[in-house]
């Protein structure tokens, strides 16, 4: 049982990580494709949502050819001294970033675009900064996409099964989370184990979605009162 808690915890580890530098580096991403007007937006888009149609493991070969020691990606990481990332938490976090990308960026591109352009346009004529209004106005409006983004990042992370096995694979105590250790004992017939982790991970993905409607709900009524 030692094993499973390990795989437990380790998928915490990563959901935690990898929603932490989602919501960082995604909330840029998401109020420039809302705010732009570039020529380049769609296509950025459409590479921001690829995780999305793409099936995990073409998303995960990709990157193992990338990361790998002959990638120009892997080849870099060595260089550095860093080594390669795959079979590593460290190239487990970069893949489930890019994984979970849509799911951090679509909801606050969606926050951002509800946001009045009015608002932001009388906060600039009253000399605030770019970075004033953004902080100041967009983001407290912005609030639920916030945290629908974070919630849904984090779920999806602990969710992933195909990319994380591609770039991961089952290495106890490193790699192995929980969708990999369902996997491992159905193949091994263990059912009643497999059921215990597959029942933990329904309860949660339940309670985490009714959870998020719920503050969403209540968010959407002040915002209407």
């Amino acid at each position: 049982m030692d094993t499973e808690w390990q795989a437990v915890w380790l998928t915490l580890k990563l959901a935690t990580v990898t929603t932490l530098i989602l919501m960082v580096v995604g909330t840029p991403i998401a109020w420039w494709l809302a705010r732009s007007r570039h020529w380049l937006r769609q296509p950025i888009a459409a590479i921001v949502a690829l995780p999305l149609v793409l099936p995990p493991t073409v998303l995960g070969f990709y990157l193992l050819v990338l990361l790998g020691p002959d990638g120009p990606l892997g080849e870099l990481t060595t260089s550095l001294g860093l080594g390669t990332l795959p079979f590593t938490f460290e190239g487990l976090v970069f893949a489930s970033v890019l994984s979970s990308l849509p799911f951090t960026v679509q909801p606050l591109q969606n926050a951002f675009e509800a946001v009045s352009s009015r608002m932001l346009e009388v906060a600039a004529t009253l000399r605030a900064s770019a970075w004033d209004s953004f902080f100041t106005i967009a983001v407290p409006l912005a609030r639920s996409g916030f945290l629908t983004a974070a919630v849904l990042s984090f779920a999806h992370t602990i969710g992933e099964f195909g990319v994380v096995l591609m770039i991961g694979g089952n290495i106890p105590g490193e790699t192995r989370v929980i969708s990999v250790a369902i996997y491992d004992h159905v193949e091994t017939l263990e059912y009643d184990k497999a059921h215990a982790l597959a029942a933990g991970m329904l309860g949660f993905s339940f309670v985490v979605l009714v959870s998020l409607y719920l503050i969403n709900g209540r968010l959407n009524n002040r915002r209407a009162l």
